[in-house]
Formats: C-alpha cells, sequence, structure tokens
C-alpha cells in the first residue's frame, strides 16, 4: 500500500516522527504540492494525506487509485467532501489533538493583551527604564482578569478547556453552544444565548466550527451589543470574523483589543484592515503547532489508516463508512 502526503513541511519540518504512518505501508512525503501536481502524486497513492493542500471536484474525478483522503487537521473544507462520496472515498480528519495547546494559546494572547508583556520588554531594551530614574514605570497599566467576565462561542473541547483556564484566573464564565450540555462544576459558570453573552462579557473567545450559521458572528451588529472596550480573541477561524467590521471597532475604541491566530486569508494579503488596527496580537495560525500537537495528528491519521483497513473507519466526515480493499 501506498500513503502519499502532498504537503508535510508544515506539520513536520523534522523534529516529529512519521514513523506511526510508515509502519502500515511505503511512505512518500512531498514538502507542499503545486495545484497542478496533485492528479500526478495522487495517482501513486491508494492513502492520500493532505493538510492545506485543496483536493478540488475536477482532481478527485481522476483519482483511480486513491481510497482513501486523510485530512492532517481538524478543518476539512480544503477536500470537496462530495465529489469523494460519489467516488466511494471516506474522508477522515483528527480531532482533539491539541486541546490544551490552543487553548493555552487563547490564553497567552489574552496574557499579552492585558499585560503587554513584549511593549514593556522592548521598552526596557530601549533604555527606557534606566531613562526614567523611577524603580518601575508602565507604558499601559496592566489590566487584572479577576472578577472579569469569559464569554466563550463555541464550547467544545478546546472552549471547554478555555473556560477551566479562565475559571483558573478568577474569571466568571458564560458559554453559549447550539445545544447547550454537561456544564462544568465550577462556579461562576452559566449557558447563555448569543445575545446575553455578546452584552454581559468582558472578553469574548471563539472556539466554534466555521459554518454558514458561524460565517462573520463577529460582525458590525453583533459588535455594538458588546461592552465598550471588550477583548477579542479568535483561535478558531478567520472568517468568524468581519475584519472590516473588527477593524473599525478597534480604531474606535469599541473593541478594546484583538488577539487572533487566525485570519480570513492565510497568509494575509497588505490589504488586511486588521494588519493596521490598533490593539492587536496576531499570530500566524500557531496555537496548534507545538511537537505535541503535530505528533498527535501523525499517530491519530495512523489510527484512522488502520480502522479504515480493518473495515471500522472512524472519524468520516462525509459519511462513507464501507471500507474499500486495499490492493
Amino acid at each position: 500500500m501506498e500513503i502519499v502526503v502532498l504537503d508535510g513541511a508544515i506539520l513536520n519540518p523534522g523534529d516529529v516522527d512519521w514513523g506511526p504512518i510508515s509502519e502500515i505501508g511505503e511512505l512518500r512525503v512531498h514538502d507542499e504540492t503545486p495545484p497542478g501536481k496533485v492528479a500526478e502524486r495522487a495517482a501513486r497513492a491508494d492513502v492520500l494525506l493532505t493538510n492545506k493542500t485543496p483536493l478540488k471536484a475536477k482532481d478527485i474525478a481522476g483519482f483511480e487509485r486513491v481510497k482513501l483522503v486523510c485530512v492532517l487537521a481538524t478543518g476539512y473544507n480544503v477536500v470537496d467532501i462530495e465529489a469523494c462520496a460519489a467516488k466511494n472515498i471516506p474522508v477522515c480528519n483528527v480531532v482533539a489533538y491539541g486541546v490544551d495547546d490552543v487553548a493555552q494559546h487563547t490564553l497567552a494572547m489574552l496574557l499579552e493583551i492585558c499585560r503587554h508583556v513584549t511593549e514593556h520588554t522592548e521598552s526596557v531594551k530601549a533604555g527606557e527604564w534606566k531613562k526614567s530614574h523611577l524603580w518601575c514605570y508602565w507604558k499601559k497599566t496592566p489590566v487584572c482578569l479577576k472578577g472579569l467576565t469569559m464569554g466563550v462561542i463555541g464550547f467544545g473541547s478546546i472552549g471547554r478547556r478555555v473556560g477551566e483556564l479562565a475559571h483558573a484566573f478568577g474569571m466568571s464564565v458564560l458559554a453559549h453552544c447550539p445545544h447547550p450540555k454537561n456544564p462544568p462544576n465550577y462556579s461562576p459558570f452559566s449557558f447563555a444565548s448569543l445575545e446575553q453573552l455578546l452584552t454581559a462579557s468582558d472578553v469574548i473567545s471563539l472556539h466554534c466550527p466555521l459554518t454558514p450559521q458561524t460565517q462573520e458572528i463577529i460582525n458590525s451588529t453583533s459588535i455594538a451589543k458588546m461592552r465598550d472596550g471588550v477583548i477579542l480573541l479568535n483561535t478558531a477561524r478567520g472568517g468568524l470574523v468581519n475584519e472590516a467590521a473588527a477593524a473599525k471597532a478597534l480604531k474606535s475604541g469599541k473593541l478594546g483589543a484583538l488577539g487572533t491566530d487566525v485570519l480570513s486569508v492565510e497568509p494575509p494579503p497588505a490589504s488586511n484592515p486588521l494588519l493596521k488596527a490598533p490593539n492587536t496580537v496576531i499570530t500566524p495560525h500557531i496555537a496548534w503547532a507545538t511537537n505535541k500537537a503535530r505528533q498527535n495528528i501523525i499517530t491519530l491519521t495512523a489510527e484512522n489508516i488502520h480502522r479504515w483497513k480493518q473495515g471500522t473507519p472512524v472519524n468520516v466526515v462525509n459519511g462513507v463508512t464501507v471500507a474499500t480493499p486495499c490492493r
């Protein structure tokens, strides 16, 4: 069996182990694959793995050997899953591989926004402390999280972990999700409608999937309902935020700050309004990128392949649950 990875360089630049997958079959890893090379490289694959390389209907229509597609991520919008289903090809993703990693990154951005660690470090290195002749100084007043309210939109595994971390800092937690259940055992906590959360939160953190219903859930209308100076965090998907509306609100002060690890287009064009907006912390989609999380992706993908070979595929996102025997 031949297993082909279309874009392995981001997931594994050499610091994690492909071993769990290479033990299953002959593994061929391409660092990246331009659109014009997808068909050529897929032609040799029984199992095709992609992270962010798009698999479009026109490519999938030509698949003659591919029997399984695995996405090396949770989001699978890069694959035309209906086109795969039409050819009886299961598409599997990986879930919950970096819950703590993403949650910690969310809180790291919040702490950076509230404590201004980088700005003050650069100030000290530039000699401003020495010039001040004072035993301490601050360029922006630090903010204490205890007593503030954290609103979490999307309360899956990552959202729940963010709530736990916020609680550990002394924050009250509100959560909004389509089907509220299993409330955590800490207090104060409550489920809330979206409008209740928007109006009552000092910090709002996004952890919901990008769907037609959540596309630009943060927009000029929802921002208008928020408290003045609210902090917005996004480690989910860039498309959850109308970036022009967010930039405008940052400039006016309606949004006090934005911390985001994701943008609507990645890498962003120079025209992205958030790049010039004040009080922003932007990281290049790295919340997931710890060694532990990336190794988990490889291990969980290997498990997806094993289960498919056994005739009991898991994490299937396109409804094709009958395994096609591999040559």
